[in-house]
């Protein structure tokens, strides 16, 4: 898969679930099965946060070689890896009070961003290294 297949793959990810997080905050909590929380604030925030980092990886898709630069590959692959750090972390360490669908998507969450991620940074080194 090329680099830029790669990062329109990203930002489809992270459009839809930015998307339903900033206009279903609450639904999408509860049919996670995320910890609940007495606002519909945080979780609409983290979803437009999620479609700024899909708007980022469109504008580099689309970039033109003297364009303006979105979000590269290595931006990318920062904030997936520290997502998916920080979310392992609280599912080790947290005692989230979660039904158990809600760590299965949660840990799912957390292979997708490695995995991403790892397409990222090998698609990278194979572009860095010459064919013989």
């Amino acid at each position: 898969m090329s680099r830029k297949k790669i990062l329109l793959v990203d930002a489809l990810i992270n459009f839809i679930l930015g998307s339903l997080l900033l206009i279903f905050p609450v639904r999408v909590v509860q049919f996670l099965g995320m910890p609940e929380t007495q606002t519909k604030f945080y979780p609409s925030i983290f979803g437009a946060v999620l479609i700024g980092v899909a708007v980022a990886l469109c504008i580099e898709y689309f970039r033109k070689p003297s364009g303006i630069v979105g979000l590269g590959l290595g931006g990318a692959v920062s904030i997936n890896l520290c997502a998916g750090m920080a979310l392992g972390a609280w599912l080790i360490f947290g005692q989230l009070n979660i039904p158990s669908r809600g760590k299965v998507i949660l840990w799912a969450l957390v292979a997708v961003l490695v995995i991403i991620s790892s397409l990222e940074v090998a698609v990278h080194i194979r572009r860095r290294i010459p064919s013989s």
